[in-house]
C-alpha cells in the first residue's frame, strides 16, 4: 500500500498553538511532508493565518482593552457568531495580539505557550516553507462571505502566491476549499496547484447557498457516485473529508465505508480530516479512560483510515501520524 502525504493540521497544532510559528517549524521538524494554513483576510487586505476570522477563541484579543469596542455579531456562513473579527482589523493591529491554544482543557501543555507568540501572515510562513521545503495545503476559509465585503480572496491569494513565486508549483502547492467557485476562480487567474474540495460532514457548501438557496446541492449529495463524478468533471484532483464520513461501526467492529474506492474509481485522490489521538476525537469504540483528554487507541482507529487507501491524511499530530502512515504503508522510514 503506497503512503498517504502527511500533513501538518495549522502546525503541529496538538503540541503548539495552531498556526504560530513554532507550530509549523516544529511540524517540518517531526516529519511533516505538507503544512496546512487557513487563510482569511484583514480590513487592508493582508491574508493572515487564522482558523476562523473570529478570533477570540484563538488570540489574546478579549483581553485587550484598546480593541473592546471592535466585539460585535455577525453571520458567517449562515451562523450567527459574536466576537472579533480579523476583517476589522488592519494587519498592524492584528500583529499586537498574541496567539492561545484553542483547546486548553485538552490540551494544556500547548497551553503554556500562551501569550508568547503572534499570529503570522501568509507571506511569513512561504518563509518558513522555503526555507524547509515543505509542501502547502492551502485552505480558503468563508470565500463568499469575504467577497461580500470587499475582500476577494481569490485575488489576494493569486497575487501573494505570483509574488512569492508560488503560483507555478503544482507539485509544492494544494488549494482547497468547502466552496467550489473560489477555486474555480483562483485557476482561472492561472495558479497552478492541485485543486481539492472539501465536503463536512453535513450541510451544504455557503458558495452554494448563497446563488441557490434551498436547492443548493449538500455535502451528502456530493459525496454519491453521481456527485463525485460531477467534482472530478469539474476538474477538480480530489475531496477531502471528514474522518467520520470514513467510519462505520457493524457487528465486526469499525470498519472502513467505501468513500475511498468510489471517490478513486472517479478519479480523484481522498484526504482526510482530522486525525487527533485524545478521547474526544476518537470514534467511540476507540476510547480508552474516562477523561476527554487522555489518549485513547489511536493507532487502531488510524489504522482503519489508512487502510481505506487515502492518499492523504491531516494531523494535528504528524509525529504520531507519519509512524501511523510509515506502519501501515510498511515504508518504515528513518529518521
Amino acid at each position: 500500500m503506497s503512503r498517504p502525504l502527511v500533513v501538518a493540521h495549522r502546525g503541529a497544532s496538538g503540541h503548539r498553538p495552531e498556526h504560530s510559528e513554532e507550530a509549523y517549524r516544529l511540524a517540518a521538524r517531526l516529519g511533516a511532508d505538507a503544512i496546512e494554513p487557513d487563510v482569511v483576510a484583514t480590513r487592508d487586505g493582508v491574508l493572515v493565518l487564522r482558523h476562523e476570522n473570529e478570533i477570540s477563541g484563538t488570540t489574546d484579543v478579549a483581553a485587550r482593552p484598546e480593541f473592546f469596542s471592535r466585539r460585535t455579531t455577525k453571520e458567517i456562513d449562515g451562523e450567527t457568531l459574536t466576537g472579533w473579527f480579523t476583517e476589522d482589523f488592519t494587519w498592524e493591529e492584528l500583529s499586537q495580539l498574541a496567539v492561545r491554544e484553542r483547546l486548553p482543557r485538552i490540551r494544556q501543555a500547548s497551553a503554556t505557550f500562551d501569550g508568547q507568540l503572534g499570529i503570522l501572515r501568509l507571506q511569513d510562513l512561504l518563509d518558513i516553507l522555503d526555507e524547509t521545503g515543505l509542501q502547502m495545503v492551502l485552505e480558503v476559509k468563508h470565500a463568499t462571505y469575504f467577497a461580500s465585503i470587499g475582500l476577494p480572496l481569490d485575488e489576494l491569494v493569486a497575487s501573494e502566491l505570483r509574488a512569492r513565486g508560488w503560483a507555478s508549483t503544482p507539485e509544492r502547492l494544494v488549494v482547497e476549499s468547502f466552496e467550489q467557485d473560489v477555486l474555480r476562480r483562483l485557476r482561472a487567474r492561472d495558479v497552478a496547484a492541485r485543486w481539492v474540495y472539501l465536503l463536512e460532514e453535513g450541510g451544504a457548501p455557503a458558495d452554494a447557498v448563497a446563488s441557490l438557496g434551498s436547492a443548493a446541492p449538500t455535502y451528502a449529495s456530493q459525496r454519491t457516485d453521481e456527485g463525485l463524478a460531477a467534482i472530478a468533471a469539474q476538474g477538480f484532483d480530489g475531496v477531502s473529508v471528514d474522518k467520520r464520513t470514513l467510519l462505520q461501526d457493524g457487528r465486526e467492529g469499525v470498519r472502513a465505508t467505501d468513500l475511498v474506492d468510489r471517490a478513486h474509481a472517479a478519479g480523484l485522490q481522498v484526504f482526510a480530516w482530522t486525525l487527533r489521538p485524545e478521547n474526544r476525537f476518537l470514534a467511540k469504540a476507540f476510547r480508552r479512560g474516562p477523561l476527554a483528554s487522555q489518549w485513547g487507541a489511536w493507532m487502531q482507529e488510524w489504522d482503519v483510515l489508512i487502510g481505506a487507501g487515502l492518499d492523504g491524511i491531516f494531523a494535528d499530530h504528524p509525529d504520531l501520524a507519519v509512524f501511523a502512515a510509515d506502519h501501515a504503508s510498511g515504508t518504515g522510514r528513518a529518521r
